[in-house]
This record gives structure tokens, sequence and C-alpha cells, in this order.
């Protein structure tokens, strides 16, 4: 088993930047993919970026290249996504996954932290 908990959403102006934090306990954590996804009202829920095991090489939708960062830090058992030059249409509920068996399907989820880009 494996227990998530986002934090550092919140509600920021278009332009600005974000930190999102994802805190994983229970298996090894070095030893499994994350990612993060969103889901804005009305809308499914969408992926975001991911990042392996291992060398923590990183993968991103082509809606956040260039503005989104992806890291992990396998001593503090923790994920980060770094968001830049935040947009309206970024705006939803971020949530964490663990353990990815490919780039959609993940075993173990957060609870979901909330995201508002102001105009």
């Amino acid at each position: 088993q494996v227990q998530l908990v986002e934090s550092g959403g919140g509600l920021v102006q278009a332009g600005g930047s974000l930190m999102l934090s994802c805190a994983a306990s229970g298996r090894a954590f070095s030893s499994y993919a994350m990612a993060w996804f969103r889901q804005a009202p009305g809308k499914e829920r969408e992926f975001v970026a991911a990042i392996s095991s291992g060398f923590g090489s990183a993968d991103y939708a082509d809606s956040v290249k260039a503005r989104f960062t992806i890291s992990r830090d396998n001593a503090k058992n923790t994920v980060y996504l770094q968001m830049n030059s935040l947009k309206p249409e970024d705006t939803a509920v971020y949530y964490c996954a663990a353990e990815g068996r490919d780039r959609l399907s993940y075993n173990y989820w957060g609870q979901g932290t909330q995201v508002t880009v102001s105009s």
C-alpha cells in the first residue's frame, strides 16, 4: 500500500507560479513512477506529468511543456510539480499518483489539491 498526500495548491493570478508537493508513505518510494493528473470542473481527468523511478526521466502533456517541471526527492519520499506561467485554463484539482502501469494507469491516488488561476 502507498499513501499519498498533496499540498501546495491555492489561488494565484495568471502568470504566477505555484509548487505542488506530494508526500508518499508505504512501500519503497524510489522504486515506482510518480505522476500528476488534473481534473477541471465538467471535464475528465487528464495527464499532466510523470517521472520515472531510477534516473527520473520526465514526461509532460503538451499543454504544460516548458511551463511545468516534475521532480522527485527519493530521500524525502516526495514528488514536486513546479508550475510557472500559470493560465486560467490550468485551474483544476491536481492529483498525485503512484506506481504507474502505463502513462495513464496508476495504482494509488492522492486526495487532490485545488489550484485556481485568476485572469
